[in-house]
């Protein structure tokens, strides 16, 4: 314990209290440990939290809060900019240390330099910890220093030192806060639109750390055995959609390793595939870090030549409807506007058909998907939207095409998922329901369909664009 009785915990997109170093290190060392959020999106331009993640960024510090109070503390908010709110905080308050755990975007990384220079010459202390990943980026480079851009051989690199160890618990209590700190209203930070379209994405989840530890808790019970055989699958539920969790830090990725791999046999490999998908989510953090141009610019500068659709506007505006005549690809882009997530087989081959069969830049719909995801995470989603263009890392064979239609019959082979979220179609029998243009007119008569009316044809033909594309691609090989 220290002589100083006073230190600021700076909460960011580490929402939770379970196995959170910023929070741990400062109870260890101050009697009093006061939580600061600091609403300032602007620092995060020109990647400011879009509007899926805004309603969860509020329900996920109204858990942090309630989680708070029942320890014997709150949460204090205040509005930024944060360079100007911390020193003022140590000011009022007499903090002497702030606590924060290390972010990695670009504009964060900027931002938090900025606030430590000025929390230094204001004589303050700063304590920055890891918490977000499992392996710091600094750590996964190659032998020489330079970043792999491989993935499977930085994922064995990360392995050669071993999973970190395993969660630690929550505290049981922490300090009360002081008399006559004020803190914003929640609803000060507006972070809610006037009108409730996010009602069906409510419906679909439980932000905050308890609903973290629920979906964690349903997947290893349920779904973790069988999801090496089925994680393709979207008309099965076997995938972890802790996705939203991890990326507001209301689970470590350590607590999510560590009981994978508690949940199934020794030696069976049955964690094997799931951990690797953390291994992804730490490749794309740390391209993030060591390429910090990855959100706008293609890895591979040659495809800054690809050619592109020129008037796309009414194509572009039918994949985000779910209106392209495509049974999968509309399946997906409308269960992404109805809960705020999307299969990520299905996200490939909506990205797929978006970049390849319609020409239209990568980044218009990672643009798109960061406004409606509850996951939207600049890390995964540029570095999924660049290996699904090609011109990412790890991208090849980078002319791969996903056919929709193939990719339906067979990750979707009854035609559930269509169903559920194309009901025009729900009467149509597999595999005829990935693609009514090619069923019978009979049949489509008897499913009560007429295309063009009750469904679109599609907006383009999918073997004629898949040449386009192939010869987009060798325009750029020249």
């Amino acid at each position: 314990m220290t002589n100083n009785p006073t230190a600021l915990i700076w909460f960011r997109r580490d929402l939770r209290l379970a196995d959170n170093p910023a929070l741990h290190a400062a109870l260890a060392d101050y009697r009093t440990v006061l939580p600061i959020y600091i609403h300032a999106p602007e620092e995060e331009a020109p990647w400011a939290p879009g509007s899926a993640s805004r309603w969860w960024l509020h329900e996920s510090l109204e858990a942090l809060d309630a989680s708070l109070r029942q320890k014997g503390a709150r949460l204090i908010l205040r509005r930024g900019p944060s360079r100007r709110t911390l020193p003022a905080l140590c000011r009022e308050t007499g903090a002497k240390t702030v606590f924060w755990n290390r972010l990695i975007e670009p504009a964060a990384r900027k931002r938090d330099r900025t606030v430590e220079t000025a929390l230094r010459e204001a004589g303050i202390a700063v304590e920055e910890k890891e918490s977000a990943l499992l392996y710091p980026p600094e750590t996964t480079v190659k032998e020489d220093g330079t970043p792999y851009r491989v993935f499977t051989p930085f994922w064995k690199n990360c392995l050669k030192s071993g999973l970190p160890a395993s969660a630690r618990p929550a505290p049981n209590r922490l300090p009360p806060i002081p008399d006559g700190i004020s803190s914003l209203s929640l609803e000060a930070l507006k972070l809610l639109p006037k009108t409730p379209w996010y009602a069906s994405i409510a419906a679909c989840w439980q932000p905050g750390e308890a609903g973290a530890g629920n979906a964690l808790t349903a997947f290893v019970d349920h779904a973790l055995p069988d999801y090496s055989k089925g994680r393709d699958r979207p008309d099965l539920a076997l995938t972890s959609r802790l996705s939203p969790h991890l990326h507001f830090g209301e689970i470590s990725p350590q607590r999510v390793a560590a009981e994978a791999q508690a949940a199934t046999p020794p030696g069976s490999g049955a964690a094997a595939a799931f951990l690797r998908e953390l291994g992804w989510r730490e490749f794309s953090h740390a391209l993030l870090c060591h390429f910090p141009s990855l959100p706008d610019t293609p890895l591979d500068a040659r495809f800054e030549r690809f050619p592109r659709a020129n008037d796309h506007a009414d194509r572009f505006e039918a994949w985000r409807r779910g209106q392209t005549g495509i049974p999968l690809v509309d399946a997906g882009m409308r269960q992404l506007w109805r809960t705020g997530w999307m299969h990520n087989r299905v996200r490939m081959v909506v990205a797929s058909f978006l970049v390849k069969n319609l020409l239209i830049p990568w980044q218009e719909g990672a643009r798109w998907f960061w406004d409606t995801l509850v996951d939207a995470d600049l890390a995964n989603n540029s570095q999924n939207w660049q290996w699904v263009a090609g011109c990412g890392a790890d991208a090849a064979p980078y002319f791969r095409i996903f056919n929709p239609v193939l990719q339906g019959r067979k990750c979707d082979p009854e035609g559930n998922y269509v169903r559920r979220w194309v009901p025009e179609l729900a009467k149509l029998p597999a595999p005829s329901i990935h693609a009514p243009w090619e069923t019978k007119e009979t049949a489509l008569k008897s499913a009560g369909i007429r295309l063009g009316d009750d469904y679109p044809l599609p907006i383009v033909d999918l073997k004629a664009s898949r040449k386009q594309a192939l010869d987009a691609f060798a325009h750029i090989r020249k």
